[in-house]
């Protein structure tokens, strides 16, 4: 199909396994390179802005304007767009009644000159500024559909069940990014919002970086080539699969979100694709077979509805040679550190939170440890901002008394933002690899 990015497939595994075997694991690292028709495909953005009474304070108001003025002007023309303000309940900023207009040069206008009118005051009720943006986006199927959502704040004015039920709504509708600003929001709410939404989130302590952000995604939603890339898995009769999560570029478990799409495949939707790379875990459960005996463990395949965009096999063979089996494939025991790394600190900021002090120095200890042996060096400098390090080869940590809640939340949020391993020229067990690149970005859009 024209206009479509060029995919390939590469699947990275040690494929043997001793005696009596059931585990397989393997790294999918799925390319896309650009056509150049980018602009050639539809696409329909939504701007939404906390506009509740907090944002008033520090700053924030003024920053939300002038990133959501910076993404109304690089949208290209033709995109259809919106403009939300919410609160306890969404408001059209523009253009006026519940519909998007196409970008040219006097829409865009118009649209910066309403966001300049944005003013401050309400609450806070992201499941009916969700349930807009899916209305809005009702007639935009062929689009690449994208969100950008901002809050400042908890979701205090609507129940868990109400954003809950939103969020199944919406989820496959359209990709949606988030972003908090300041320190009065839930970093495990926004985390919800934006996995269910296929997109990714960040916090954005300081307002005035506001601006490069918006910019930043908005051209990244006006890159993406294909609107929605599912990864469809086969796998053999009495095998198990038991995950798929995404690793590149962060962690993002996709097991829970299979769709059977026959008697042994199941599809896990990727979202939209642009020019990029991800990488993906995948890991089956075989039933053992005879040493010598080889087989096909899974065959995965990239599609856009029904175009298979790519394929690659997932391989296993039984062997008596102990030093065959027990070699650990590089790339597989890197993506299992981060993975670990991110549960680490999501579980060490959590017992830090309620009190429990040894499993916090425990955890956190743990964390050190797996961000020095991948590699990733953002996530060692921000916890060396909630721990003292005593002893990084043993993860032996003290818990810093005064912690700024910025820099707690900035841990949290960016435990699931991995580094990549780059594959050496004569494979990927020939030699160390490069892990020092940090490939922070959207999880899925």
């Amino acid at each position: 199909m024209s206009g479509f990015p060029e995919f390939t497939v590469r699947v990275d595994q040690n494929a043997y396994l001793p005696a009596g075997g059931r585990e397989m694991h393997a790294i999918v690292t799925v390319e896309a390179r650009s056509s150049g028709g980018g602009g050639g495909v539809p696409a329909a953005e939504i701007i939404i802005i906390d506009t509740s009474g907090s944002m008033s304070y520090r700053g924030k108001m003024a920053a939300a304007k002038r990133a959501a003025r910076a993404a109304v002007n690089v949208l290209r023309d033709g995109v259809h767009f919106a403009v939300v303000a919410g609160a306890n309940r969404p408001r059209m900023i523009y253009p006026h009644g519940e519909r998007l207009v196409a970008a040219d040069e006097t829409s865009r206008r118009s649209a910066v000159n309403a966001i300049g009118r944005l003013e401050a005051a309400g609450g806070t009720a992201i499941g009916s500024w969700l349930r807009l943006a899916e209305r809005l986006f009702t007639g935009h199927d062929d689009a690449v559909k994208h969100a950008i959502l901002l809050t400042d704040g908890k979701n205090q004015h609507e129940s868990a069940e109400e954003l809950d039920a939103a969020l199944r709504l919406c989820g496959g509708r359209f990709l949606c990014d988030a972003r908090g600003v300041g320190t009065d929001w839930d970093v495990a709410e926004l985390r919800k919002i934006s996995s269910a939404l296929l997109g990714g989130f960040l916090d954005v302590p300081d307002p005035a970086d506001l601006e490069a952000d918006f910019l930043a995604m908005t051209r990244a939603a006006m890159s993406k080539e294909v609107a929605d890339v599912a990864l469809r898995v086969w796998t053999p009769q009495q095998a198990r699969l038991r995950f798929v999560k995404q690793m590149v570029p962060a962690v993002e478990d996709l097991t829970g979100r299979r769709v059977d799409s026959g008697k042994q495949t199941g599809d896990y939707p990727l979202g939209a694709w642009g020019d990029e790379s991800r990488e993906y875990h995948v890991c089956v459960e075989v039933q053992p077979g005879d040493v010598g005996r080889q087989m096909r463990a899974a065959w995965v395949k990239l599609l856009a509805g029904d175009q298979v965009l790519g394929s690659g096999n997932v391989l296993a063979e039984w062997t008596d040679d102990e030093a065959s089996s027990t070699r650990i494939n590089r790339r597989v025991a890197h993506h299992t550190g981060q993975s670990e790394l991110a549960d680490a600190i999501q579980e060490g900021l959590e017992a830090r939170r309620e009190g429990d002090e040894d499993r916090a120095t425990a955890r956190l200890g743990r964390a050190v440890v797996l961000a020095r042996e991948v590699g990733n060096e953002q996530i060692s400098g921000l916890l060396d901002r909630v721990v003292d390090v005593v002893d990084e080869a043993s993860g032996t940590v003290r818990l810093k008394r005064d912690v700024s809640k910025a820099d707690e939340m900035s841990l949290d949020t960016r435990s699931v933002r991995t580094v990549r391993t780059v594959r050496t020229r004569h494979g990927d067990d020939a030699g160390k690899d490069d892990v020092g690149k940090d490939d922070a970005g959207k999880a899925g859009g």
